[in-house]
């Protein structure tokens, strides 16, 4: 298997050029955003936080641990690495709201040019965040991580490729790892794409939508050796749907009518069908067969086609909902900073 990135073409933002800084150099902001969101990972947010500052020795750089409602140690945790290293910081939400609303929370208090996004079960290597560094100064608006050789159960890496090829099929965005928790974005994408629900399992297809360029990197992979995972067969009904919510999203969301307009089209055709195959056998002399449960059928299929479209139509007004309340604040209970008392 070929490990080359595969690039999907977009609008590229005009490269910038790097912003280094040791730690010990002010800056009034930080060149470099790292988004850790976690639930419950208390044991291994201190060696995580090693890693991280040995990877981007010589650049400015924050540390945005999201704790997202643990009952464990995970906020004291945060709390030593903040009183430890100046460049942690420590957001914790009221209760657990979920991945998306603990990324949504990382990136509204986020400050650097770039953004990185990656999970607290170091199960991702903070040693290719640099490799991420790197392609969005060439340019690049969105960075995909590729964990070609990935350490997890067969199940889940059997449900992960067919999940990676029906979203490639239904969003038009070709990447071998969509869902790979290491990304890398510049500013302006984490402001113009609204995280709810499951969608940040999509966000290079919305991104994509949007113009945005996107390259995907092969990226190394960790076996997981602390917590458990929170992913199974339960999320799978949930994630077809979202993955329909953003094929749409993708597709229509600036014309929704194209779409409604064609669904409409197709029943009003099937309808003229049905009723000239009925008229043309009538005229020669044939009776209408099972009239009640002919009209139960096309009864039936109407009711479908309606809550198919109605879901989606909810789902674009959500999206749009949230997408003008990026400006609102989100769950947070508390942030915790360097200075902050014990």
């Amino acid at each position: 298997m070929s490990q080359q990135p595969r690039v999907v073409r977009g609008r590229s933002a005009i490269p910038s050029p790097p912003t280094l800084a040791g730690r010990g150099v002010p800056e009034s902001k930080p060149s470099l955003s790292i988004v850790v969101p976690g639930l419950n990972e208390s044991q291994s947010l201190s060696e995580l936080a090693d890693k991280i500052d040995e990877a981007v020795v010589g650049r400015s750089y924050e540390l945005i641990f999201v704790d997202d409602g643990s009952t464990d140690e995970t906020w004291e945790v945060i709390g030593r690495l903040c009183r430890a290293n100046p460049a942690v910081r420590g957001v914790r939400l009221r209760a657990n709201f979920g991945k998306a609303a603990a990324l949504a929370a990382g990136f509204e208090h986020a400050t650097g040019q770039f953004v990185i996004s990656m999970d607290a079960d170091l199960q991702d290597d903070p040693a290719e965040i640099p490799k991420f560094v790197a392609e969005l100064e060439s340019g690049f608006d969105v960075v995909v991580g590729w964990r070609v050789d990935r350490q997890d159960s067969w199940n889940r890496r059997f449900l992960s490729r067919i999940f990676n090829a029906s979203a490639s099929v239904f969003t038009g965005v070709a990447l071998h790892d969509m869902n790979c928790g290491l990304k890398g974005f510049r500013r302006e994408v984490v402001e113009a794409i609204p995280i709810y629900g499951d969608l940040y399992r999509f966000i290079p297809a919305l991104a994509k939508g949007q113009g945005f360029s996107i390259v995907e990197v092969p990226v190394t992979h960790h076996p997981r050796r602390a917590g458990r995972s929170r992913y199974g067969m339960a999320r799978v009904p949930g994630g077809f749907f979202d993955l329909l919510s953003v094929a749409f999203l993708v597709s229509y969301s600036r014309k929704p009518m194209h779409f409604f307009g064609l669904v409409g089209l197709s029943l009003f055709i099937a309808v003229i069908g049905l009723f000239g195959y009925s008229a043309v056998s009538w005229i020669h002399g044939q009776a209408l067969t099972a009239p009640p449960l002919l009209l139960l059928g096309a009864f039936t299929a109407l009711v479908g086609v309606q809550l198919l479209c109605f879901g989606l139509v909810t789902e674009f007004l959500a999206y749009h909902e949230h997408l003008g309340k990026k400006c609102e604040r989100s769950p947070v209970r508390e942030v915790m900073t360097h200075g902050d008392p014990s």
